[in-house]
């Protein structure tokens, strides 16, 4: 059982669209962590929408959770940001942004990543998760 999980946005998306796996992680966690980051990437996307509010409410909700905490970036962070993304470029196998500040918030953080991204594997001494949609 995982102490902490991180949760990306495909999990967050799966999580509200009730698959099973998902939410089965989640509720077995003693912490559910959600980065800023992810929140940033959920409220584009609610914005191309028609739904917007009603996603911020529901986002804004389940924030509000006892057990989920909201991480910022911090030095920390930054630091392992740059080591991962560097690694990642020496052996050729980049992965995108966002991700890598991800990545470097659950290693920072000791959380098991949830996610539908394979390509997080590429990403070493991560804890991962990988979902089956």
């Amino acid at each position: 059982m995982a102490v902490a999980v991180l949760l990306d946005t495909s999990a967050y998306a799966w999580m509200k669209r009730g698959h099973a796996e998902t939410l089965a992680r989640i509720r077995k966690a003693e912490r559910v962590l959600f980065s800023t980051i992810v929140a940033g990437e959920l409220l584009a996307g609610f914005r191309q929408g028609s739904r917007y509010e009603a996603n911020v409410v529901e986002m804004e909700g389940f924030l509000a959770e006892e057990h989920v905490s909201l991480l910022d970036v911090t030095w920390k962070t930054a630091e392992r940001f740059g080591l991962v993304m560097a690694g990642l470029r020496g052996r050729g196998t980049p992965i995108p942004t966002n991700d890598v500040w991800l990545a470097a918030q659950a290693m920072e953080t000791g959380a098991r990543l949830l996610t539908g991204d394979t390509h997080f594997r590429r990403v070493e001494g991560l804890d991962l998760a990988l979902l089956s949609p």
